[in-house]
């Protein structure tokens, strides 16, 4: 077996563990705040788990604070696909399927296509999906998952606010 192999093999297996923490309640965790660029960007963040014991833990404070860091850095709009409003995929579908009959693309191409384009407009406004502004090989998503396995609790990226002078 290939170390590459190894590695997605226990990838896969850290996922799967991840997954099941999943369902366990969250009722502790913290608030942290981000600011940056000279006092002209702010984040507030809220991050849960399931103990208090775990909330007060420095490399879960690092997380967070890393995760806020990455929010003032990135812009996401949601944490998640979930939270994306029907109405606005809705209209962001319309409009990539526009974009692909203007270029001349036929009807199954273009259903491709717009399913594609999608995929990047998830990763450009949920914060979940996108690339770790520390790490572009990794995404939160996935870095959410490596220290859920590594704390061995459940942690949820709640919510988030962002704040940009001018924006």
């Amino acid at each position: 077996m290939t170390e590459i192999k190894a590695i997605e093999i226990l990838r896969k297996k850290g996922a799967a563990k991840a997954e099941s923490k999943s369902e366990r309640a969250t009722t502790a965790g913290i608030v942290d705040c981000y600011i940056h660029a000279g006092n002209r960007i702010g984040v507030l963040i809220e991050v849960l788990s399931e103990t208090d014991f775990v909330a007060k833990n420095e490399e879960f404070k690092q997380f967070v604070h890393d995760i806020a860091l990455h929010i003032a850095a990135m812009s996401p709009k949601y944490v998640k696909r979930e939270n994306v409003p029907a109405e606005e995929l809705e209209k962001e579908k319309e409009l990539l399927m526009e974009q692909a009959k203007t270029e001349g693309k036929p009807a199954e191409i273009a259903e491709k296509i717009v399913t594609g384009r999608i995929e990047k407009f998830y990763s450009e406004i949920c914060l979940l999906d996108q690339p770790y502004v520390k790490d572009q090989e990794t995404t939160v998503g996935e870095l959410l998952t490596s220290k859920i396995q590594k704390i061995g609790e459940n942690l949820v990226i709640s919510r988030f606010t962002r704040f940009e002078i001018g924006a």
